[in-house]
């Protein structure tokens, strides 16, 4: 089972990327840096639980979706 921080972000690239999303843009919606959107999604850091319901919301989603893994 691959580590949690490196599912989520897969998962976050992947709703992401379905939206159309640039990193930029995720960055811009929610507050963050482009460098930890980037952390994120490759795995190096997972998210605090603010920055979670940030995320979520601007992907228009409920925050469990972010942990629907495959």
């Amino acid at each position: 089972m691959a580590n949690l921080k490196v599912q989520f972000g897969a998962r976050l690239k992947l709703l992401r990327a379905q939206r159309n999303m640039t990193q930029e843009q995720l960055a811009d919606a929610t507050g963050l840096t482009i460098e930890s959107i980037s952390n994120i999604e490759r795995g190096i850091f997972g998210p605090r639980f603010d920055n979670l319901e940030k995320i979520a919301e601007a992907l228009h989603l409920e925050v469990q979706r972010l942990f629907e893994f495959g």
